[in-house]
């Protein structure tokens, strides 16, 4: 299978946030992110997964407020053909978190299946792949 199959039984994870030290379910501003764009979880392109990442270590060591519309403000969500997402810094803003575009070759063949109803809320999880995210 690939990683944009949906099955109603089974939910599609990119390796990459598990390597980057995520865990199911994910931290609020991460799963805020993907209930509000409703993208998939393999849709993300690995520069996404790292500023996400990035900010939810920031919010929880520093204890900072950041939400949605502070990030809106400083990236928009951008495809490239292949409904895959990433974030784009805006033009009038400095990029804010550095070393976030490593170039990762193989990471659209690094995801794994799981059994939806063996996941808190793993129905409410993304359930087919979307052409246009929204933020």
């Amino acid at each position: 299978m690939k990683s944009d199959v949906f099955l109603p039984t089974l939910m599609c994870f990119p390796a990459l946030p598990f390597l980057l030290g995520y865990s199911c379910p994910f931290p609020v501003l991460t799963q805020r992110f993907f209930t509000l764009t409703g993208i998939s979880y393999s849709q993300v392109m690995p520069m996404l997964w790292r500023v996400l990442h990035t900010i939810e270590q920031i919010i929880s060591n520093e204890r900072i407020d950041f939400n949605l519309s502070k990030l809106s403000y400083l990236y928009s969500l951008v495809t490239h053909g292949s409904h895959r997402f990433l974030f784009k810094a805006k033009p009038h803003q400095p990029i804010s978190i550095l070393k976030t575009t490593k170039n990762d070759s193989t990471w659209k063949n690094q995801f794994f299946f799981v059994r939806r109803d063996s996941i808190p809320q793993g129905d409410s999880f993304p359930k087919k792949w979307i052409l246009k995210g929204r933020i």
